[in-house]
């Protein structure tokens, strides 16, 4: 009767078979498909090295490029020359130009914020909308005035219920004492002016509840005030 040691011995000898046969089967595998493996392996390696070639090479000079050249367009913004912040001034781009000839870059994406606040400041609000919806940022500030420019440009097409979503959108998009409250104050109007008091307070008690030392939570009270007396009519 064999002991427990020499099963100990069996079952190890079984493990070390077990291994050896997958490593003689993956040495098959390996011969058998060499040459397409190789040929992957190759293209992935061409992949990355011209990925972070591009990069390098192609993108970083052209990021270099659009930021110098939409200088003057951002100055132009500050100074609400709106037309020459968009369609340039003949010597240095506009917004538009920049997003045309440098569409892959940082400042590209830069410049369709931008130009949606152009449109938007314009009366332009189709317009400004897309724009803005071709805008990205995670940035803490400009990504929610971003939504919050186009929750605007929907109150003016008289899209309320819309805007006040995207108000609502902006608000809790990235929390910070700045834009959260104007937004959720934005939120608040328009849901009084879908004559929804119910919501509108809700919105209200919130803005006094996270954000009552800012600009917007020093005067909250009067609006949840004014949506109560309506809720009780």
């Amino acid at each position: 009767m064999a002991s427990k040691q020499d099963k100990k011995i069996d079952k190890t000898e079984e493990r070390i078979v077990a291994v050896e046969e997958a490593f003689s089967k993956t040495e098959q595998f390996i011969e058998q498909y060499q040459q397409i493996i190789l040929i992957v392996v190759g293209v992935i390696i061409v992949i990355v090295l011209g990925y972070f070639g591009f990069k390098r090479f192609y993108l970083a000079p052209k990021e270099k490029d659009a930021q110098s050249q939409m200088f003057m367009a951002e100055k132009y913004f500050e100074q609400d020359s709106l037309k020459k912040a968009l369609n340039g001034d003949g010597q240095y781009l506009g917004f538009l130009a920049v997003i045309d000839e440098f569409g892959m870059t940082k400042s590209a994406n830069l410049a369709h914020y931008y130009a949606g606040i152009c449109y938007l400041k314009m009366g332009q609000y189709e317009t400004a909308l897309e724009q803005l919806n071709k805008f990205s940022s995670s940035d803490e500030f400009v990504g929610p005035m971003a939504k919050g420019a186009m929750g605007d440009a929907n109150m003016e097409l008289k899209q309320v219920q819309k805007a006040a979503d995207l108000y609502m959108d902006a608000a809790e998009m990235k929390k910070n004492e700045f834009t959260s409250p104007m937004f959720l104050m934005k939120a608040g109007m328009a849901y009084e002016e879908l004559g929804n008091y119910e919501k509108a307070l809700k919105v209200y008690k919130q803005l006094k509840e996270k954000y009552a030392r800012s600009n917007e939570g020093r005067e909250i009270d009067k609006y949840i005030s004014f949506a109560e007396g309506q809720l009780k009519k």
